[in-house]
C-alpha cells in the first residue's frame, strides 16, 4: 500500500515538472495525467440496518461488493446469507441464493438458508456424545437425532461484526462467544468467521476457533444455489461432480453406519459431471432413505489442504461454481424437504428441490464414530477451516 501511494506521489511529482518545463519558443507542454482512483480499486462494504429480532436485538446487513459486479449480502443474525449475485454467460448478474427479505421470515421458519452452521454442522447420533468417560447430552431437534447445533445454534444467534479491507478485498469478520454448556456443549468456544470477497468473484469463508474445555466443534456454510437465477426452477438439471471415490452410508435417521463405501456403480458417484436428477429417483435404498441427496461424500486427497472438492454447472445460464476446502468431506443436499411452504424472495414460494446445498465439514456424527477424523478441540488449539467459493461462466 505504501508503495503505492509514493508510485502515485512520483507520477504527480513528476507531471507537475514537465508541465512547467519551458520550450525554446517560451510554450509550456501540455501533459494530461490520468490517475485512477483508488476507490476503484477496492471491493467495497458498506453497512445498513436490517431488523430487531424477537428479544429486540439490532441486526445489521453487510454488502460485499465487487468491481465486476458480485454483491453479497450477510446479515448479523445467523451469519446468513441473504443474497448473492453472479454472472451469466452474458454478463447478467442475478441472485444464486435462495432466502428472505426479511428478518421475522428467517426466525419464523427457515431450513437454514445461507447460514453459518455450529457448534456441530450435521447430526450426532441421539443427542449424545462422551468426552474423557464424561457424557453430554444434547437437543434432539430432527427425530432422536441432534442436528446443526440444536434448538439455538450459530444459525440463530447475533455475530458481533467488524469491517475489513485491504487493496483488492473486503472482508467481514463476525465473531460469537458460545457460553459453557450453550445448547449442552462444554467450554466457552469463542469462534470468529472471515468473509472475505476479491475482484475474482471469489468469495473465503474462514472458520477460528479456541477452547476453555475439551469440546467438538464442525463449522460450515449452508447456502442453498440455484445458479440459474429463476427460483421457480427445480436444479435436477445442474451438473454436479465431486472429487471422492467414496460416501458415507446412513440408517433409517440419516446417521451414519460406519460404512466408506465406494461410489463406483452406484448413483453417488459424481467423479465425472452429471445432473442431479440423473440417477436421484433410482432404486436404490441410500436415496430412499434420503429421500435424495441428503449424504457426506469422503473427499480425495485429505492432506493436500485446500483444494477442488466440487464443481456445478447450470448449462443455460453457463454459470459454473467451484467449493475448493481443506476439510475431509463436503455434504450435498437436494434440497428434499423443501415443500412449497416458505416464501420466495422472487415471489410465489420455495418448491421442492429448487435448491441444493454443498456444505464442506467432517463427517456426521463424528463424536461417536472412532474411525472418522477427530473433531475434539482441546485447550490450546485453535481450530481452522476454509472454504473457497469460485463463480466464473461456460458456454455461449
Amino acid at each position: 500500500m505504501k508503495a503505492t501511494k509514493y508510485s502515485l506521489y512520483f507520477i504527480l511529482v513528476f507531471s507537475f515538472f514537465l508541465v512547467n518545463v519551458q520550450c525554446k519558443n517560451n510554450e509550456k507542454i501540455k501533459v494530461n495525467v490520468v490517475v485512477k482512483p483508488e476507490s476503484e480499486k477496492l471491493v467495497k462494504i458498506s453497512k445498513e440496518h436490517f431488523g430487531k429480532t424477537t428479544d429486540s436485538i439490532s441486526v445489521d446487513k453487510y454488502i460485499l461488493k465487487n468491481n465486476l459486479g458480485m454483491k453479497i449480502s450477510i446479515i448479523t443474525y445467523g451469519g446468513i446469507i441473504t443474497s448473492w449475485t453472479a454472472p451469466d454467460k452474458n454478463g447478467n448478474y442475478q441472485d444464486i441464493v435462495l432466502g428472505y427479505e426479511t428478518l421475522e421470515n428467517y426466525e419464523k421458519e427457515t431450513p437454514y438458508f445461507g447460514a453459518l452452521i455450529g457448534r456441530f454442522g450435521n447430526r450426532i447420533a441421539k443427542g449424545e456424545f462422551s468426552l474423557d468417560g464424561t457424557k453430554y447430552t444434547l437437543a434432539t431437534n430432527d427425530g432422536e437425532n441432534h442436528l446443526h447445533g440444536g434448538d439455538k445454534g450459530f444459525d440463530k444467534v447475533v455475530w458481533m461484526a467488524k469491517e475489513k479491507q485491504t487493496d483488492s478485498t473486503a472482508s467481514l469478520i463476525l465473531h460469537y462467544l458460545s457460553k459453557d454448556m450453550e445448547e449442552g456443549y462444554p467450554g466457552n468456544l469463542e469462534t470468529t468467521v472471515t468473509y472475505t470477497l476479491n475482484n475474482n468473484n471469489e468469495l473465503y469463508v474462514g472458520y477460528k476457533a479456541t477452547t476453555d474445555k475439551k469440546t467438538i466443534i464442525n463449522l460450515t456454510q449452508h447456502s442453498y444455489f440455484n445458479l440459474s437465477g429463476d427460483f421457480s426452477k427445480t436444479i435436477l438439471d445442474h451438473e454436479i461432480s465431486i472429487n471422492a471415490n467414496q460416501f458415507i452410508p446412513v440408517n433409517e435417521t440419516l446417521i451414519p453406519t460406519g460404512e466408506l463405501r465406494d461410489v463406483t456403480n452406484t448413483p453417488f458417484d459424481f467423479k465425472a459431471a452429471k445432473t442431479i436428477g440423473k440417477d436421484i429417483n433410482a432404486k436404490n435404498d441410500q436415496l430412499k432413505k434420503g429421500l435424495g441427496y441428503d449424504h457426506c461424500w469422503v473427499l480425495n486427497n485429505q492432506n493436500s489442504g485446500i483444494r477442488l472438492a466440487a464443481m456445478a454447472h447450470e448449462v443455460k445460464s453457463g454459470r459454473v461454481l467451484e467449493v475448493f476446502t481443506d476439510e475431509p468431506g463436503i455434504q450435498l443436499y437436494s434440497g428434499n424437504f423443501l415443500d412449497g411452504t416458505l416464501p420466495s424472495k422472487q415471489g410465489g414460494t420455495y418448491n421442492y428441490r429448487s435448491g441444493f446445498c454443498l456444505e464442506t465439514q467432517h463427517y456426521p456424527d463424528a463424536p461417536n464414530q472412532k474411525s472418522f477424523p477427530s473433531v475434539v478441540l482441546s485447550p490450546g488449539e485453535t481450530y481452522t477451516s476454509n472454504t473457497l467459493f469460485k463463480f466464473s461462466v461456460k458456454g455461449q
